[in-house]
């Protein structure tokens, strides 16, 4: 059984940030937790096993999910989705996705729950 804590490392993160990252259809995936650096996966590989990055740490603080384009680090100027990972009322870890389709994978709940005519 795979159990995040506020203090997990990269590789106990890593199945869940594996998982979500081919469930995605493999677009870039981060996640860290509250104490602890994380991973950043790309086309199904770990490029970094000591990874941050500021929407991560907005999330960990807020506890609230975080759409936004970053100003900086390895994908600024692309928008990404992040959301914490709570236990109870405490955030534990944020895991996010880097949305390469500039939009359009934000969007497809949108257009597909749109009445036919």
């Amino acid at each position: 059984m795979t159990c995040i804590k506020p203090n997990s490392g990269p590789e106990e993160i890593l199945p869940i940030a594996m998982a979500v990252h081919e469930l995605v259809s493999r677009l870039p995936t981060t996640m860290r937790t509250r104490e602890k650096p994380g991973v950043r996966i790309e086309d199904g590989e770990v490029l970094d096993k000591n990874y941050t990055g500021p929407v991560l740490e907005e999330v960990l603080e807020k506890g609230e999910p975080v759409k936004k384009v970053p100003e900086e680090g390895p994908y600024k100027g692309v928008p990404v989705v992040v959301v914490p990972i709570k236990d109870g009322e405490e955030t534990v870890a944020a895991i996010g996705i880097v949305d390469l389709t500039y939009g359009i994978y934000s969007s497809i709940r949108e257009i597909a729950h749109k009445p036919v005519d």
